[in-house]
């Protein structure tokens, strides 16, 4: 039983821990302006992916581009 208790102190040290370093590492994210940055980089992102130059590269590089046109081609 106080083996029981002796664990369990140690996990609440643990937890406890973690949520002070977590919580320290979310406010240093918010106030240097983490999250604004991210949300500009993943818009910039976005529009690339859906740009003509960007479905072209899509189609270069895809490895089964042959064999899917003649899958197509073959009755």
């Amino acid at each position: 039983m106080m083996k029981q208790a002796k664990f369990l102190d140690w996990y609440l040290k643990i937890a406890i821990g973690s949520a002070i370093i977590g919580g320290g590492m979310e406010f240093f994210m918010i106030k240097t302006g983490f999250y604004d940055k991210v949300t500009v980089l993943e818009a910039e992102k976005r529009a690339y992916e859906n740009s003509p130059e960007a479905q072209a590269v899509r189609e270069a590089l895809n490895p089964w581009r042959n064999k899917d046109a003649q899958a197509t081609k073959t009755p």
